[in-house]
């Protein structure tokens, strides 16, 4: 039964980080008045202007069900806009309005800011992402075979 010891779980250790992570980010993103999840969608914004519903939902891996009310609150803030396609209604573009992208700013500080309360070296970050991106790359390439 030592299998099913809590700590010699992979998934409990993830888990419980992903949590204190978060928790580092909420009192830096409450300052900019956004929320985890809402963050997550302006970064992309950030880097990519305007993208549409389905491939924001493919970058954050969020389904339409979770990302149309985080797009709602932040086009109700003016943050951003949706738009239908002219050339095909079913897919809807999201952009960032000027607000948005002021805020972007004010945001610019937080990578820095959450590697400091979180005490790692540059070194660190980039061996802890390299290592999570990879299992992550890893698992989505398994779903994929077991989809098909």
């Amino acid at each position: 039964m030592e299998l099913l010891k809590l700590s010699n779980q992979l998934c409990f250790p993830l888990y419980a980080l992903s949590r204190k992570i978060t928790s580092h980010y909420l009192p830096l993103l409450e300052k900019i008045g956004l929320t985890y999840p809402q963050y997550l969608v302006m970064m992309v914004l950030w880097e990519e202007d305007s993208v549409s519903v389905k491939e924001l939902g493919h970058k954050l891996m969020l389904d339409s069900g979770t990302l149309s009310p985080l797009l709602k609150k932040l086009e109700d803030r003016e943050l951003v806009i949706r738009k239908r396609l002219k050339e095909d209604e079913r897919v809807v573009i999201i952009t960032l309005t000027e607000s948005g992208e002021q805020l972007k700013e004010s945001a610019s500080l937080i990578p820095e800011q959450i590697k400091c309360s979180l005490e790692l070296t540059d070194k660190e970050m980039r061996e802890m992402k390299t290592l999570a991106t990879g299992l992550l790359e890893k698992i989505n390439q398994i779903e994929k075979v077991h989809s098909n």
